[in-house]
């Protein structure tokens, strides 16, 4: 931001209500008119929020939409079996999300299956972090919140901090919490309104020029996943869901290491043995992912 020393700077509340003006103008140009934003239901934001994370709109839309016909309703969802959330969720990244969902369903609905607005509230149910409980207050239910996710970040480091490295979420917050409209009197200029602007500008400029959001200090790059430890833990997890219909419910562990390394192998990559079979289990299992009855393994 320009030092407020140079006597042809704008003051800090000029500068912002000059930064608010130019993200409404572009929010309006770019508007996304995308599934999730036609309802206001808390639940169905949560989902599409919960499923945007580290995900192409492309490839949410119409996942989405199929989730809500499977399970429609917090309680719904709560009432689900653990394997056919999970199953649900393949294809979508981070098998962890679809777990807390679940669990946080089962939460909400143990309190009346309403999901809160309160902040506090949000954040406490599991996988709820601060920008997921701020989606679901500013998209639900207008209030205002601090919503710092990528999009959000490329907005603020494109217009106030072009020439700035290794920008920290701490000098990001301040100015995303003095933004962000505090109420909903003003249907154009609210919340809502407010950060679907910065999602819609973000979007286009990660786009159309070097990803700004690459000059944030919380930038990271995504491991990669092919032959990674998580890959491998995905693969499991997608070969128990393949044989829930078997009679025994499940499968052995024989079987399953002889089907992971045909995978591995058919990918390029080198064997599994049983041992690292069984540890992946292990470690899926103490996570919540399958359960071993008897010698058969099930999600």
């Amino acid at each position: 931001m320009p030092s407020l020393a140079d006597p042809g700077a704008l003051s800090a509340a000029e500068e912002l209500a000059q930064f608010r003006a130019t993200v409404l103008s572009r929010g309006r140009e770019l508007y996304r008119d995308l599934p999730w934003r036609r309802t206001r239901d808390p639940y169905a934001i949560w989902i599409s929020e919960v499923m945007l994370q580290q995900t192409q709109v492309a490839r949410v839309d119409g996942r989405w939409q199929h989730w809500l016909e499977l399970f429609p309703t917090v309680d719904a969802l709560a009432a689900a079996g653990s394997a056919d959330v999970l199953d649900e969720w393949q294809g979508l990244g981070y098998n962890r999300r679809a777990l807390s969902l679940w669990r946080a369903a089962q939460e909400v609905s143990a309190t009346g299956g309403h999901m809160p607005s309160d902040e506090a509230a949000l954040r406490s149910l599991p996988g709820v972090g601060p920008a997921t409980a701020a989606g679901i207050r500013a998209f639900a239910f207008d209030l205002p919140g601090v919503y710092l996710e990528t999009n959000v970040r490329a907005v603020l480091l494109h217009e106030l901090f072009p020439k700035e490295d290794a920008v920290s979420d701490a000098s990001l917050v301040p100015i995303v919490r003095a933004t962000c409209p505090k109420d909903a009197g003003n249907p154009e200029d609210d919340p809502r309104t407010w950060y679907y602007a910065l999602l819609d500008y973000g979007a286009h400029l990660k786009a159309t020029v070097l990803n700004p959001s690459r000059r944030s200090r919380s930038h990271a790059r995504q491991s990669r996943f092919e032959g990674s430890h998580r890959q491998k833990r995905a693969e499991v997890l997608r070969i128990l869901l393949a044989h829930r219909a078997d009679p025994r419910g499940g499968v052995d562990l024989d079987t399953l290491s002889v089907e992971l390394s045909r995978r591995e192998v058919a990918a390029g990559r080198s064997e599994v043995d049983v041992s690292d079979a069984q540890a992946l289990l292990a470690e899926l299992s103490r996570e919540g992912f399958c359960h071993n009855n008897g010698n058969i393994w099930c999600a």
